[in-house]
């Protein structure tokens, strides 16, 4: 099994499986997508586009995980901020509303290719500004899809409620995809 991800928290998160795996990727996988594709759509069509990358590299044995996660309010979606402006503007954008978190998985051997999404809606309280800078300042996340991490301090003390799973707004939706796993034959109970 291979996980096709650098992030730590995709690694975290399949490890809490006890299924053995490894990290593998591949430098300057395209992850552009069209621009009339419905934002419910774009996680998945990445990670698909993602897997397609390891089609060429992978062995007849082998099963590669790729992910994508983007977090949607209203029909933008939201990235990974380019810098502290942008992610404050994110914050803010997500301040008293909610808004859905999509990952797309896709499951590739050399035999199938299975792809599916997951999405939780979260709610924020009204962040204000000093809440929001104290954030952005002492957790850089620059690395995160809305410019937030759950499992951080903005989560702690802004999410008011949570519909779904909360490891899919981690990033990996762990709970499906063992049951994906399972029912492909691609692991044993």
């Amino acid at each position: 099994m291979i996980l096709a991800s650098n992030s730590p928290r995709r690694k975290e998160l399949l490890a809490g499986l006890g299924l053995p795996f490894e990290v593998r990727v591949l430098k300057g996988v395209d992850e552009s997508f069209p621009a009339d594709l419905p934002v419910s759509e774009v996680a998945r069509y990445i990670a698909e586009k993602k897997a397609d990358a390891y089609q060429q590299t992978m062995g007849n044995d082998e099963l590669v995980i790729t992910a994508d996660t983007v977090v949607i309010v209203g029909n933008e979606i939201l990235g990974k901020p380019v810098d502290e402006a942008d992610a404050i503007r994110m914050l803010r954008l997500l301040s008293g509303k909610t808004h859905q978190v999509t990952t797309g998985v896709c499951l590739l051997t050399t035999a199938q290719k299975h792809a599916f999404d997951v999405t939780t809606d979260v709610t924020f309280k009204v962040l204000n500004d000093e809440e929001i800078h104290y954030y952005v300042t002492h957790y850089k996340p620059f690395d995160k899809a809305g410019a937030y991490g759950i499992q951080e301090w903005i989560g702690y003390i802004g999410v008011t409620c949570l519909h779904g799973s909360y490891y899919n707004v981690m990033g990996l939706p762990v709970q499906r995809i063992y049951n994906e796993l399972l029912q492909l034959n691609l692991i044993k109970k």
